[in-house]
């Protein structure tokens, strides 16, 4: 799909790509969830299945972190507290770590919980406010959510299914 210009457009495109995601998740053993064998999102490092639903979360969190204090009138940092946008795999990092704790089923769980939140917070959102004005330098809040879910979501689906094959899992 093409990226999204528009409320209905950003909806579809998050069920569409989380939907074909969960599909994929939910046929992983959880006893290969840990297993760090993918590329992971900083350079030389390696994740797990269970990292890389931890980044998810962490991005779709962050979206509505930023959401709350834009609302509240507060000063939003960008990406993250303590964290450039050239420390994306710092922050990735981060993520893993907020989670590490959680098992699988819980992971994927909370990645839902996060996914349908996101999707009631555009549907709380006029057409016109999430694409015709910036939210964040020049971009509009519904490219902020696009590129911290659907677009991650399509590129988690791409390296599962790949790792998948690697491991013979169907």
């Amino acid at each position: 799909m093409a990226v999204p210009k528009n409320k209905e457009e950003l909806i579809f495109s998050i069920k569409d790509s989380y939907s074909k995601l969960k599909k994929d998740l939910d046929t992983i053993p959880v006893r290969f969830s840990t297993l760090k064998e993918m590329e992971g999102h900083a350079k030389g490092t390696k994740m797990s299945v269970c990292n890389l639903v931890s980044y998810l979360i962490g991005w779709g969190e962050l979206v509505l972190k930023w959401n709350r204090g834009k609302i509240n009138g507060k000063e939003v940092d960008f990406p993250e507290t303590g964290y450039k946008w050239n420390e994306l795999g710092k922050l990735a990092q981060k993520f893993y770590l907020d989670y590490e704790k959680l098992e699988y089923k819980a992971l994927l769980t909370k990645l839902e919980h996060t996914v349908h939140t996101i999707i009631a917070l555009v549907e709380s959102i006029e057409n016109s406010d999430l694409y015709e004005q910036p939210w964040y330098d020049k971009w509009p809040i519904g490219k902020m959510i696009q590129l911290n879910t659907s677009s991650p979501y399509k590129n988690a689906r791409s390296r599962i299914r790949k790792w998948k094959k690697l491991n013979l899992l169907k």
